[in-house]
């Protein structure tokens, strides 16, 4: 199986496609689930810290696989065949087969979205090191984009450990050396710091998280310290039209913080598929002048 899809590319991409929007039925649960299990955790901490052994009990086993999923409406659960991607969303409609309750656009779009960049993934980088493991990166960074989007968090559990599968990645340099690697997490982090604790200290309030700082500390340990620049710039152009058009024509609440993460995400995903080309024209057309 491996030498055929080494030998046979389109068969890759097609392969990549199918798993794609299999595994973004499951980003769909990590997506949904993760704050939750995580707001749980907390309970459950805050139960200990406490005493309280009521709530302790009231917090029933709730992970990725257990307990089935189900509607939220009329906790319905969901059968194999109505979980199907985007399939079984077409042929119910989008709603519930129970209780006719309408299922929000998010988990097709969340599938295809998978999907696509699965598939740009594969005919990019083929069937390589590099291929997998940027298919692993790319699905993260959908999750960590989806989940900053619905709470304005960028879980530890997905982070961390992608930081150091980064460094582990460059270890045998699949993408950077090793040594690009740590300084890619080293600068990634300190930068966003550096500019979280400037702001602050000029207006006395928090520009952003310190899960965007260990995102970019992520992308910088897989793509290397000189994609940096392209991630910050992009991300930054981007997040800045994405808000003034939110306050414009949306009427966004000025009060209200903008997630930064899914800016960081995509801008670091651009980079990973087309870095080195909007790095070398960036530098060839500033030559130019």
């Amino acid at each position: 199986m491996i030498e055929l899809l080494q030998l046979n590319p389109t068969l890759f991409v097609i392969v990549a496609g199918t798993l794609g929007l299999l595994v973004g039925s499951f980003l769909n649960v990590v997506i949904h689930r993760l704050p939750l299990m995580m707001e749980r955790e907390w309970r459950g901490e805050c139960a200990s810290l406490l005493n309280n052994d009521s709530i302790s009990h009231e917090l029933e086993p709730f992970n990725l696989m257990t307990p089935r999923s189900r509607c939220p409406s009329c906790n319905h659960e969901i059968s194999a065949l109505e979980n199907i991607p985007v399939i079984s969303y077409v042929l119910l409609g989008g709603k519930c087969k129970g209780c006719k309750a309408p299922i929000s656009v998010r988990y097709p779009v969340i599938e295809v979205t998978s999907a696509i960049v699965a598939i740009v993934v594969s005919i990019h980088f083929g069937f390589s090191a590099a291929g997998i493991s940027a298919l692993a990166l790319s699905w993260c960074l959908i999750s960590l984009a989806a989940i900053d989007i619905d709470t304005q968090l960028l879980p530890d559990a997905i982070t961390l450990p992608l930081l150091w599968s980064g460094i582990i990645v460059n270890y045998f340099g699949v993408f950077v050396s090793l040594e690009e690697s740590i300084l890619g997490a080293i600068f990634g982090y300190l930068s966003l710091w550096t500019v979280f604790w400037g702001f602050k200290l000029a207006t006395g309030k928090d520009g952003m998280g310190y899960g965007d700082f260990k995102l970019l500390a992520v992308l910088g340990a897989w793509l290397g310290w000189h994609v940096l620049p392209v991630v910050i710039v992009v991300s930054s152009v981007v997040g800045a039209c994405v808000g003034v058009s939110m306050m414009l024509f949306a009427a966004h609440d000025r009060s209200k913080p903008i997630p930064f993460g899914p800016y960081l995400a995509t801008a670091g995903w651009i980079a990973l598929i087309w870095g080195d080309e909007i790095t070398q024209r960036y530098l060839f057309g500033t030559g130019a002048l």
